[in-house]
């Protein structure tokens, strides 16, 4: 499986087959710091990800409305 990663953009191979929230404790990558997404739909971390499949790992955007 392929994990697409932002800041810096970085392709890596991953074993499938898993939950999300397995191979994000493989890649050091804190849950709720990031959105996952395969293909156009958001997944959660409980969400069994295939070997032939994509996802990408999306910084959390914090912010608020100015002043």
């Amino acid at each position: 499986m392929k994990v697409v990663l932002r800041n810096p953009r970085r392709e890596v191979e991953v074993a499938g087959n898993r939950r999300v929230k397995d191979i994000l404790r493989e890649l050091d990558v804190v849950p709720e710091t990031v959105l996952v997404i395969r293909g156009d739909d958001l997944i959660t971390a409980d969400q069994v990800v295939g070997d032939g499949d994509t996802i990408e790992l999306r910084p959390v955007m914090s912010g608020g409305g100015g002043p």
